[in-house]
């Protein structure tokens, strides 16, 4: 055999295993082809109901209260409002996914990558445009709380502020923690790999310092998501022509879903609608008589010079 024959095998070879490469499904099954007849699904996700009150964390029960206090009530307490409401009841942070797509338009990657700044956990994609605002002088925060993960793939997390955090990844609907790991003070992102367990799709990142530094994730394994902003709106594009079960969530509901079927090159609407009153509190995180004094220490409680940033 020559070496210019042995050459084109090799060449041709390449070839082919690209092309067998791009052809591949990927971990989860899912396979990237061009959709030339796909069509789209959209519609809106509102809640019912009176918006609940925030959760309740005094500040006094746990470390670095004088640093944390800027994200306080100013009265020693952290308030964490964990639904972002719009006109009408209007949802943000909802995740809108459709399942067992085995085939479609291309999947991007997904950074799991988040901060912890001011005693808070943020998904690092959100630009800060979409989190704060200046009112009457004043800063105002939007808490992002939601974020898109994908199985046995890592996250990582930078720990900004200039005290300790910590990172513990429940799987929300079995309760086991999948991921404990320090975060000290430190420019270099710390994590690591999540694994669900089969059929698991639903996450709570906690830091284990501050109870009330809390981060939702919802699993996915096909490109066919969004995530919902202030306006409750949701837009899916290129979804193959097909029938097939797509699904709306939100933390502290249970996901609701429902049947579409996709027409070729067509359009298909359907709403979601979660209930306020099935929200349930637990009394320790609501009572207005606590059983330690929010007041003591006092440097847990705001000065008239110190910064604040208000949680809208």
């Amino acid at each position: 055999m020559s070496m210019c024959f042995r050459v084109g095998l090799v060449i041709i070879g390449m070839i082919g295993g690209m092309i067998g490469f791009f052809d591949r499904p990927n971990a989860f099954g899912y396979k990237e082809m061009e959709v030339k007849n796909g069509g789209t699904v959209s519609g809106k996700i509102v809640l019912k109901g009176p918006v609940p009150e925030p959760r309740i964390f005094p500040l006094v029960l746990y470390p670095f209260g004088p640093f944390c206090k800027k994200i306080s009530d100013g009265e020693g307490n952290v308030r964490l409002k964990e639904f972002i409401v719009g006109k009408g009841g209007a949802l943000g942070d909802a995740v809108v996914a459709v399942k067992e797509v085995k085939k479609g338009k291309p999947f991007q990657k997904i950074e799991a990558d988040f901060v912890a700044v001011d005693c808070m956990f943020h998904p690092a994609e959100v630009p800060d445009e979409e989190q704060y605002s200046v009112k009457e002088g004043k800063l105002h925060h939007e808490h992002p709380n939601v974020t898109v993960l994908v199985n046995h793939k890592p996250i990582s997390m930078i720990n900004k502020d200039p005290i300790i955090h910590n990172i513990q990844v429940f799987q929300n609907e079995k309760g086991n923690i999948i991921l404990n790991t320090p975060l000290p003070v430190s420019t270099e992102p710390r994590g690591g790999v999540l694994h669900f367990a089969p059929g698991k799709r639903i996450s709570q990142m906690i830091c284990g310092m501050h109870e009330f530094m809390q981060s939702w994730g919802f699993v996915v394994d096909n490109p066919y998501y969004t995530k919902t902003k202030k306006d409750g709106l949701f837009n899916i594009d290129q979804l193959p022509p097909g029938t097939y079960q797509i699904t709306a969530w939100h933390p502290h509901f249970d996901i609701i879903e429902k049947e579409i079927t996709v027409p070729a090159n067509g359009k298909v609407e359907i709403n979601f609608e979660f209930d306020a009153t099935t929200v349930e509190r637990a009394l320790y995180e609501t009572q207005h008589q606590r059983r330690i004094s929010p007041a003591t220490p006092h440097d847990h409680m705001l000065g008239p010079k110190d910064d604040r940033i208000i949680i809208d």
